[in-house]
């Protein structure tokens, strides 16, 4: 199944924090995991436990991007990275 993919302002933010060769490395794998069959859980795409910031995540490599999906749309909601077992959106370390 084919999604379009949909960045929320926040989500928009959060990309502009990364450098430019995080961005790229981000918006590929995006485009490599979220634009197909999004709704199946995988190693790298996992739904989440019920939390303030969404319902799935998608790991690539340190970072994580979080997003929703609502019928064909994948709503990329917040990009952060991953320090050991910290989470950091925009540098601020948040908890799920």
């Amino acid at each position: 199944m084919k999604y379009e993919i949909n960045f929320t302002p926040k989500a928009e933010g959060d990309l502009g924090y990364f450098k430019a060769y995080e961005q790229r490395n981000i918006v590929a794998a995006i485009s490599s995991f979220l634009t197909t069959d999004a709704h199946i859980e995988t190693k790298k795409r996992k739904r989440l436990e019920p939390n303030q910031i969404s319902p799935w995540e998608l790991k690539q490599d340190k970072y994580r991007i979080f997003f929703d999906i609502i019928d064909t749309t994948v709503d990329i909601l917040a990009i952060g990275y991953k320090d050991h077992n910290d989470l950091y959106i925009q540098g601020r370390k948040v908890s799920l």
